[in-house]
């Protein structure tokens, strides 16, 4: 058994740390077999391997793994064996209030309370850095008087929990948990609570952190002026030896604190630009003793910042202390993220991932040639306006607007934002060449991957498609899903949906007249995974392999399952629908939230923090006790809770599969069983409903009747049908197989026959936008090997007037108030449902296309009409 990995797109320049997660096909892996990678000459690479999840054999499903890589291979394998253990394996010892941590090149001391989170990082017996803690700005604004005043508070870190995660030989992983508390004895207040992960690899001089905080305040008061986190820097030496660098568009910007520049003195043999190359110079001789008398004159530059204000531009600013001016270096559009500051006895290095695509971002040295220099990250830039996370309107606008309730629940409480920093000790001060790369690391995924004929192969992530144009309309339909991913990729920077609260998420709906997005119009603004976006981006990445679409995913990732889902409070473990504020809708469901959207995230790349957002919603259908999906038609019902089969309970299989697939917890297996065999004892078993009475505590579905409240497209626009055709694969029930097939050819049916078979409860009013239903009506299709079933499945994909997608997928180009290029008739729900749907039907009933299968009448089919 052996598996082939290779890089994403780049690999380490330079001795990295690199963790990925893997699948097995059922069977094939045994829990108690060892795995080792093998380098392309042979040798092996010693790696820390673990189980992600399981199937219902015992065999294991995922591994993840983590090892420490140079720049020297492309591929590698993945087999059985004897692991290679670590020459020299990272080393953990914890005491009672610190972890020691020393990786071979660094030893770093991890506070378990306290302020700091890092006391102290040490490299080569040299302390680099000290004294880490987060830190925030909070801004009270005071108007009463008629005059506005405005109070900045500072705040820091106060850590309530630090454990050891992992530890092994390659990695080990620390996290804390804690608040933010008011640094004055004036403002006394904990909240902002934030939790921070710290990874270290074993030989390498480099930490990852993954910071998440969470919003806990009142909106309409309680304004964040800043956020980020701080390190001490014991730097050395003389002035003229002490450099800020900053990544910028390209290249380095690179100044010290006193310049070797002076009116008589324009390059003194070199030595300046040797100085601005960032390299250590040495005046203290009689050669340069008139230099050094007068760049003693020069003014010493203390403080410096690198401020990226939007998706377009940054400024770099430096001042010589605190009560002075600031002065204006120079103007750029995107930095890299990554700001480094040394001494005679180097230094660190600090970057943010997608800095510019999350503005406002700062990066930041106070004090460079003090005793003890500040280095900050600010993940919102306190010289930007404070964070304004209140609604945008005092009322709802359901009718006019397609808002979800006329509830006024736009609340930001117990939301959250995550980012990666990344921080890299320097001996010696590093050229601009060792610092682009770095930087250019930071910001692109460095992830091995498999081929995505072995990602379809497992079986692991559910049913898709491999691209295949061996057939003229096959090929015309890749690349009408090739130019679906295009288009969305330059849309989102045409239209900049960047931010650091925006940024991984889409709009919903296009605005032709105005060329614009209705990002103003209350539910077709922001999409926040409405009819899943997110598993179509995945797809897409599994059977291409792309690291665009890679970065595309993982971008709506982050965001659709920290920003538009709630961690605590009233609404914990459940999303906001779409809206023009991420959290503003009146709707606040278990479809947003459910794991099937993010599981992929975690598999993948074994991020942490993502399994702790499977683990938030595994119990999600406990928060509809407090907040019922249909409140607004059964006001007044018998049961105290309701769902629909779809998009709740399916959100909540979604849920329990994670659950079950990750722990082997058959309780959540139970839960799914729970309901389907409730519904295999009604005359219309899936088809019933689909609303029914829920109790959380018993997970059962309280039968309502049939035909009742919700439609149809509900049940099958939102994932559920993914969930459920990945159920098919791991139960092994033919029953609920024949309730999918019955549920997808039922969709299709004429309205007389679904009158007879349903005994006149069911009509085709209740069967709306049938184009969703395409997977499902093609895994019908499949099973009953019935072509001219395909034949219907294929109709809802290519003919317009049933789909509502445009095909060909046509760009122009218009001149609005600026250059623009656009679809006029693009919504995100209708080409994320037709891609996701198109790749399931590829792989269901592909070979249906042929001409002499293909029983459909074209009349009216454009696609096909021009491909004949």
């Amino acid at each position: 058994m052996v598996l082939k990995l290779k890089w994403l797109k780049h690999k380490p320049k330079g001795r990295s740390g690199v963790s990925w997660g893997v699948p097995w096909e059922y069977g094939i892996l045994k829990r108690e077999e060892t795995l080792c990678l093998m380098e392309e000459n042979g040798k092996k690479t010693p790696i820390q391997s673990w189980p992600m999840a399981y199937w219902p054999d015992g065999s294991v499903k995922w591994t993840g793994h983590s090892a420490v890589f140079l720049a020297n291979e492309q591929s590698y394998e993945l087999t059985t064996g004897e692991n290679q253990i670590p020459e020299s394996p990272i080393q953990v010892i914890e005491s009672g209030n610190q972890i020691k941590v020393d990786t071979g090149e660094m030893q770093c001391i991890i506070n378990k309370q306290g302020t700091n989170f890092i006391e102290e990082i040490v490299s080569d017996s040299k302390k680099l850095g000290n004294k880490g803690r987060l830190i925030s700005i909070q801004e009270v604004r005071d108007e009463t008087s008629g005059v506005k005043t405005i109070q900045e508070i500072p705040l820091e870190s106060k850590i309530k929990t630090a454990e050891i995660e992992q530890n092994g030989s390659v990695r080990c992983v620390i996290k804390i948990e804690g608040e933010h508390e008011a640094i004055s004895i004036n403002h006394k207040r904990s909240w902002l609570p934030f939790q921070l992960r710290i990874y270290f690899y074993a030989r390498t001089s480099s930490i990852k952190m993954v910071h998440t905080f969470f919003y806990d305040g009142d909106p309409q008061t309680d304004f964040i002026k800043g956020l980020g986190m701080e390190f001490s820097l014991p730097l050395r030496g003389e002035a003229w030896n002490r450099h800020i660098r900053f990544a910028g568009d390209e290249g380095i910007y690179s100044e010290p604190a006193q310049l070797l520049l002076t009116r008589r003195h324009r390059n003194a043999g070199g030595l300046y630009e040797k100085q601005i190359n960032g390299e250590i110079v040495s005046l203290f001789d009689n050669q340069h003793q008139a230099l050094l008398e007068h760049i003693q004159q020069n003014a010493i530059w203390n403080d410096f910042k690198l401020t990226q204000d939007s998706a377009d531009h940054y400024r770099i600013m430096k001042r010589t202390s605190n009560g002075y001016s600031w002065v204006e270096s120079t103007h750029g559009t995107r930095a890299k993220g990554l700001l480094y500051a040394g001494g005679e006895n180097g230094g660190i290095a600090i970057g943010v991932k997608n800095f510019w695509q999350k503005f406002p971002s700062t990066l930041e040295v106070n004090g460079l040639n003090k005793l003890t220099s500040k280095l900050k990250v600010w993940f919102w830039s306190p010289d930007c306006e404070a964070m304004d996370l209140r609604h945008y309107s005092n009322e709802t606008h359901v009718v006019s607007a397609y808002e979800g309730f006329d509830e006024m629940r736009a609340t930001p409480f117990g939301i959250a934002n995550t980012n990666e920093v990344f921080l890299q000790c320097y001996n010696n001060a590093p050229s601009h060449e060792e610092l682009v790369e770095k930087a250019e690391e930071w910001q692109s995924p460095i992830l091995l991957v498999c081929d995505p004929t072995y990602y379809y192969k497992t079986k692991a992530l559910g049913i898709w498609s491999l691209p295949d144009t061996s057939h003229p309309i096959k090929a015309q339909l890749e690349s009408e899903l090739n130019k679906a991913i295009s288009f969305y990729k330059r849309e989102i920077d045409q239209r900049r949906w960047y931010g650091f609260w925006n940024y991984g998420d889409v709009m919903h709906t296009y605005d032709s007249i105005r060329h614009q997005w209705r990002y103003d119009l209350g539910g077709f603004a922001w999409q926040n995974t409405e009819l899943v976006p997110n598993i179509w981006l995945w797809y897409a990445f599994l059977r291409s392999g792309r690291e665009d679409i890679f970065k595309m995913a993982e971008a709506m990732t982050r965001h659709t399952s920290e920003v538009d889902v709630y961690h605590f409070g009233e609404y914990a473990g459940l999303g906001s629908r779409h809206n023009v504020v991420h959290w503003g809708c009146g709707c606040k469901e278990a479809r947003i939230s459910m794991a099937g959207l993010h599981k992929f995230y975690y598999f993948l790349t074994t991020d942490e923090r993502t399994s702790d957002l499977l683990i938030e919603v595994r119990d999600a259908d406990h928060g509809l006790s407090n907040l019922d999906p249909m409140r607004e038609f059964y006001p007044d019902d018998q049961y105290k809770t309701h769902v629909r089969v779809g998009p709740d309970w399916a959100a909540f299989c979604s849920n329990w599969l994670s659950e079950w697939e990750r722990t082997e917890n058959t309780n959540y297996r139970d839960k799914i069983s729970t309901g389907i065999e409730t519904l295999k004892q009604l005359p219309l078993r899936l088809l019933s409903g689909p609303t029914f009475g829920y109790s959380p505590e018993t997970n059962e579905l309280l039968h309502m009747g049939d035909g009742n409240e919700g439609s149809y497209h509900m049940v099958i626009a939102f994932g559920g049908p993914q969930a459920w055709m990945e159920l098919s694969q791991l139960l092994g029930d033919d029953e609920w197989d024949d309730m999918l097939v019955e549920f997808g050819e039922f969709y299709v049916l004429s309205q007389e026959e679904k009158l007879k078979r349903s005994n006149g409860i069911l009509h085709d009013n209740l069967f709306s936008l049938p184009m969703l239903a395409a997977g499902m009506v093609a895994f019908a299709a499949a099973k009953k090997k019935d072509s001219s079933l395909a034949a219907k499945a294929w109709k809802l994909l290519l003919d317009e007037e049933i789909s509502e997608m445009s095909l060909p997928i046509v760009e122009k180009e218009v001149k609005a108030w600026k250059h623009l290029t656009e679809v006029s008739t693009i919504t995100t729900n209708t080409t994320s449902q037709w891609c996701l749907n198109t790749i399931i039907a590829l792989e269901l009933i592909g070979e249906y296309l042929s001409a002499d299968q293909l029983l459909i009448n074209n009349e009216n089919i454009k696609l096909l009409n021009e491909m004949k």
